[in-house]
């Protein structure tokens, strides 16, 4: 996906000479930051997420079911 950012070329340019000391690229490291945001995420979001997936998910599996000697077999794995 392309987005199109807003900076000050001063602060790019700096970017651009810590990418190059650090042996990677601007677009790289911009990439590493938004990924760390989204792994960052509180105990409160990450709770809200779920509730908002439990709401809308009933986590139907079908048909099939399980024994309880089937759910706890470790063997599987192995």
């Amino acid at each position: 996906m392309r987005v199109t950012l807003s900076i000050d070329h001063a602060v790019v340019k700096r970017a651009r000479e810590l990418a190059e000391l650090r042996g990677t690229s601007l677009n790289q490291m911009i990439r590493d930051y938004l990924t760390k945001l989204d792994a960052d995420r509180s105990p409160e979001e990450l709770v809200a997420k779920l509730e908002r997936l439990w709401a809308t998910n009933r986590g139907n599996s079908g048909r099939e079911h399980w024994t309880r000697e089937e759910i706890h077999d470790r063997s599987k794995f192995r």
